[in-house]
C-alpha cells in the first residue's frame, strides 16, 4: 500500500535542521490539493447522488476509525451551524463510540459487527448514503460497515488513499486519492488525513449548495445562535440585497432571523408571511423564490 510504504530520501529527516523539516512537509502537503483535483469527476458523481437522495429525506452518514472517524465527526458537526441542518441530517459514527473522539480506541477499527450494529442503531434506510473513510482503504469497521449499508439498499462511498482497495470495491462511489508514502512512515494522519478532510469537506459543501442551502456563495441557511453569527447574517443580508443597515434589520426581524426571508423580503419587495411560502414552493432554494416573487407567482 502506498499510504505504508517508505520514503528512502526522508530516511535521515531527523538529523535535519528545524526549518528544513518544516520545508519538507510543506512541501509534500502541496502535493495534495492537485491529488484531490484529480478525483474531481468521481467526487461530482457522488455529489449528484447524495444529493438526489438528500432531496428526498435521506441521511448523509460518515464512517470510519481514528483519524477518519474524527474528520467525519468534525464535518457532519459543521453542517447545523453552516447550512441549518438538522443534526441527524449529517452524522460522522467512529469505531469505538464518542469516546474515540478524544482518545485513541484503536482496536475498534476491527470490530466488524459493530459497524452494522451501529447503522442499524441508526434505523439506516435506502435513501441514506453512508461514506466510509480509510487512508489504506482496509479498516474492516470502514468497509463493513459500507458493505452492511449496501446490502441495506443505501448509496455508498469509499474515499481512500490507495486505488483498487477493498473499500473502493464495495462501495457505489470509489474516491481514492492517492496521495503516496508519508512524511513519517505509516502516519496517514498527515497527507492522508488532508485529503480526507478536502474531500468531506467538498462532499458536504458542493451537496449543500446542490440542495439550495446557499444563494451563489453566501450562507444564507446559517443558524444564527452566536454574537458572531448574527453579524455574519446580517453582512449576508446586507451583500445579497445591497440594502443599508436599517433595512437589513427590518427585515431580519420580521423574519425571525431567517437570511432567506430577509434577503427574500427585500429583493422580492414581499412580506415576512409571503417570503416564508413562496420559499417553501420553491423548496427552499431562494434563488427560485427571489424569480418567483419577481413573476408575481
Amino acid at each position: 500500500m502506498a499510504t505504508e510504504s517508505r520514503r528512502d530520501d526522508l530516511s535521515a529527516i531527523d538529523g535535519m535542521g528545524t526549518e528544513a523539516i518544516v520545508l519538507t512537509m510543506n512541501a509534500e502537503d502541496r502535493t495534495v490539493a492537485p491529488a484531490v483535483g484529480a478525483a474531481a469527476a468521481t467526487i461530482a458523481a457522488a455529489v449528484d447522488a447524495i444529493a438526489a437522495r438528500m432531496a428526498r429525506g435521506g441521511r448523509l452518514i460518515y464512517v470510519g476509525a481514528g483519524t477518519a472517524g474524527r474528520l467525519g465527526v468534525l464535518d457532519a458537526s459543521e453542517c447545523p451551524p453552516t447550512f441549518n441542518t438538522d443534526p441527524q441530517q449529517v452524522i460522522g459514527l467512529i469505531a469505538g463510540g464518542p469516546g474515540a473522539i478524544r482518545g485513541a480506541v484503536e482496536s475498534a477499527e476491527d470490530d466488524t459487527r459493530a459497524a452494522a450494529a451501529d447503522l442499524d442503531d441508526l434505523g439506516l434506510c435506502p435513501e441514506d448514503t453512508v461514506v466510509g473513510v480509510s487512508a489504506s482503504g482496509r479498516t474492516p469497521y470502514s468497509v463493513a460497515a459500507v458493505r452492511h449499508a449496501a446490502e441495506r439498499g443505501a448509496l455508498t462511498v469509499g474515499v481512500s488513499s490507495n486505488p483498487g482497495s477493498p473499500l473502493g470495491s464495495a462501495a457505489d462511489h470509489a474516491i481514492e486519492v492517492d496521495t503516496g508514502p508519508e512524511l513519517i512512515t505509516g502516519s496517514t494522519r498527515l497527507k492522508a488525513g488532508t485529503a480526507q478532510k478536502l474531500v468531506l469537506n467538498t462532499l458536504s459543501t458542493v451537496t449543500m449548495i446542490r440542495l439550495g442551502k446557499t444563494y451563489g456563495n453566501l450562507m444564507v441557511d446559517l443558524r444564527s445562535s452566536n454574537e458572531k453569527l448574527r453579524a455574519r447574517a446580517h453582512r449576508i443580508v446586507e451583500m445579497a440585497t445591497g440594502a443599508g443597515d436599517d433595512e437589513v434589520d427590518r427585515a431580519l426581524s420580521a423574519g425571525a432571523g431567517d437570511v432567506k426571508t430577509a434577503i427574500l423580503t427585500i429583493l422580492g419587495r414581499v412580506g415576512a408571511e409571503e417570503a416564508g411560502r413562496l420559499l417553501d414552493a420553491c423548496g427552499g432554494r431562494l434563488r427560485d423564490a427571489v424569480e418567483s416573487a419577481a413573476r408575481g407567482d
